[in-house]
């Protein structure tokens, strides 16, 4: 049997991440269905997420971690960062195996490669992040906070730049170019929700108005 062409494939790997996607959203619908008795926690999301860039997109993906944000800044920063870590791990996933295909030109293979490289570099900076604020809420957030939001504020910004540089590095058009621009998309999408909550929560501690 002869091998499909690079197009079905391609469109085949979009399916197969979609369809996952919606499995996804619904069982974590269902469990934030399950765990918030009340819908307090739900506006504060709500409320939060009316300063990303957005909104819809940034209550989606968090509602799920309702029940453990409980109306704290801290704790939606840290699930937001955990949400764009998790898409950047998929997106990463997705390019890798875009690399694996044949029919690839070469100038395409040399663009994946590329992205293959700062999509793991936007992995470790967002894996960093999560693991600083994680430290953060062991502590009194008093402590050295600005250092520590300044870290994670830039590890953030650093996994936004990367997963821009990577939907912009294909300089020829086709299937490959629009699969991970799709993808890059979306995650830079999630990223910059991840990094406006984490300067939201960067601003309210400073005002006082941190709830810890």
């Amino acid at each position: 049997m002869s091998p499909l062409p690079l197009t079905l494939v391609i469109i085949n790997l979009q399916k197969q991440t979609s369809h996952m996607k919606k499995i996804g959203f619904y069982l974590l619908v269902l469990v934030a269905t399950i765990r918030c008795t009340t819908t307090a926690p739900i506006d504060f999301i709500r409320a939060s997420c009316k300063t990303t860039l957005h909104p819809f997109l940034c209550v989606r993906c968090l509602s799920s971690y309702a029940g453990s944000i409980k109306g704290s800044d801290h704790h939606l920063a840290k699930a937001a960062v955990i949400v764009s870590l998790n898409e950047a791990k998929s997106a990463a996933a997705f390019v890798s195996k875009l690399a694996r295909l044949s029919g690839l030109k070469p100038r395409e293979y040399q663009a994946v490669k590329d992205c293959i490289s700062t999509m793991t570099n936007c992995v470790v900076s967002l894996n960093q992040s999560v693991q600083e604020l994680e430290r953060m809420g062991r502590r009194s957030v008093d402590q050295d906070f600005e250092w520590h939001m300044s870290n994670v504020e830039t590890w953030v910004s650093s996994a936004l730049t990367n997963q821009n540089i990577c939907s912009g590095g294909f300089g020829v058009d086709g299937h490959v170019k629009d699969a991970v621009t799709k993808r890059m998309v979306y995650a830079s999408q999630v990223t910059s929700n991840a990094l406006a909550l984490v300067n939201r929560f960067a601003v309210s501690h400073r005002k006082g108005s941190h709830k810890p």
